[in-house]
């Protein structure tokens, strides 16, 4: 039925009651900001991970203990995120980008004095709380600045993150493994440098919310049927699940299965580390534009299913297919992200902040649960034996059979809201 009839649209026959404004030119001086800032977040992030064979000997530690820091970051992001997405959807906070940086600068420092575990986990959980303030906020801000191209948005704000996080594998080897672990502390003018940014994204934010206020711009926007929303919701959850729980044994102990089943170094490793990590960056950035063009439910179907192959093969081959497999499923599988947020942010264009919160959140704790996991099975059936298990995780993919086809935003274009 037409929505316009005053019936609710279909996934199939969504609302194209448009008011088209100057205001949604897309404003790419925003995007590139908010992307230099999540490379800035992303890149002291992945730090973490990087360093863990320098922290497994310093502190003589696990693997399950390895996992449980993976798991401390995480969950502290994840539980966080959404709660910050709904205060944030009633109450705008401009300025609370670079405010949440500051606990990710006090988590650096920490980090790179820790006495003990127990603050080591501290210092990391300082680190997630900064990072659970950081993806909800900056999400809405791509939408804002997208000028109705979410997707692009999307990947260009994501791009900037991966490329963050296939740096910081390249620092820790450069720099921490070879300097010690108190080198970490030199991260905090990264941090510093990311306030910075994000002073002027918040800048920007503020004044595009007086704004708002002041055209108080009447928006027509698609209501979905409950049943539908809740339905395709919990299928783009299952196939985050599959996503992370497979980034989750590549991020925490890719460079653990290169040293023990090739023999490499532990600064060779990260190098191939930073190969995947490049590669998921190219991946982010392809998915969301292509989703603008020709759907975004199919860009999750193969990006997701279609890696199956390559993962089933990689733990089965020699260090140069394993690299050049790692770079396949890195690209095809970041490539799902943007597509699936967008995704989920049009059937519920009302609630930008508690979606991105929502999704990121899910990611990181999936991400985080995986590598304690993960870490138990390392533990008890060697490293290599969890490549063999998590190679069966993409063919989940197959459950992207039951999502709504959502049409491009060229035959329904639906403004960006959430700031109201």
């Amino acid at each position: 039925m037409d929505s316009r009839q005053g019936t609710p649209p279909t996934a199939e026959q969504p609302s194209t009651a448009i008011h088209s404004h100057h205001e949604d030119a897309t404003r790419y001086s925003v995007l590139g900001g908010i992307s230099v800032a999540h490379m800035l977040n992303d890149m002291m992030q992945s730090l973490i991970v990087a360093i863990y064979p320098l922290l497994k000997g310093d502190f003589s530690l696990s693997f399950f203990q390895i996992g449980a820091i993976t798991l401390t970051f995480q969950l502290t992001a994840s539980l966080l995120q959404p709660v910050v997405g709904m205060v944030t959807d009633k109450r705008p906070m401009p300025y609370s980008l670079p405010a949440g940086m500051c606990f990710t600068l006090c988590g650096l420092a920490l980090l790179s004095v820790a006495p003990s575990y127990a603050i080591l986990l501290i210092a990391v959980a300082l680190i997630g709380c900064g990072s659970s303030v950081f993806h909800p906020e900056s999400s809405r801000v791509a939408r804002l600045a997208s000028g109705g191209r979410f997707g692009f948005a999307q990947s260009v704000f994501m791009i900037g993150g991966n490329f963050g996080s296939a740096l910081g594998p390249l620092l820790a080897g450069w720099v921490v493994l070879r300097y010690g672990r108190g080198s970490v502390g030199w991260a905090v003018l990264i941090a510093l440098l990311a306030i910075v940014v994000l002073l002027q994204v918040g800048r920007w934010y503020h004044n595009h919310l007086n704004e708002r206020a002041k055209r108080r711009v009447a928006q027509t926007l698609p209501s979905y049927p409950r049943a539908l929303v809740r339905r395709t919701i919990a299928v783009l959850l299952v196939l985050l699940f599959s996503k992370y729980f497979y980034l989750a044994s590549i991020s925490s102990y890719y460079e653990f299965y290169l040293i023990h089943h090739f023999g490499l170094t532990a600064q060779d490793a990260t190098i191939h580390l930073f190969v995947f990590l490049a590669a998921v960056a190219v991946g982010s950035i392809i998915g969301g534009p292509v989703g603008d063009h020709i759907g975004r439910k199919k860009v999750i179907w193969v990006s997701i299913l279609g890696v199956a192959p390559f993962t089933l093969l990689l733990p089965h081959v020699g260090l140069a297919w394993t690299t050049a497999l790692s770079v396949v499923i890195g690209i095809g599988i970041a490539s799902a992200f943007p597509a699936i947020i967008v995704y989920a942010q049009d059937m519920l264009p009302h609630r930008i902040g508690v979606v991105s919160g929502l999704f990121y959140g899910f990611s990181f704790g999936m991400g985080g649960i995986g590598a304690a996991v993960l870490g138990e099975i390392a533990d008890r059936f060697g490293i290599v034996f969890v490549y063999q298990v998590c190679a069966f995780l993409p063919l989940l993919g197959v459950l992207a059979v039951f999502l709504p086809d959502i049409r491009p935003p060229e035959q329904s274009h639906i403004p960006a809201t959430g700031v109201s």
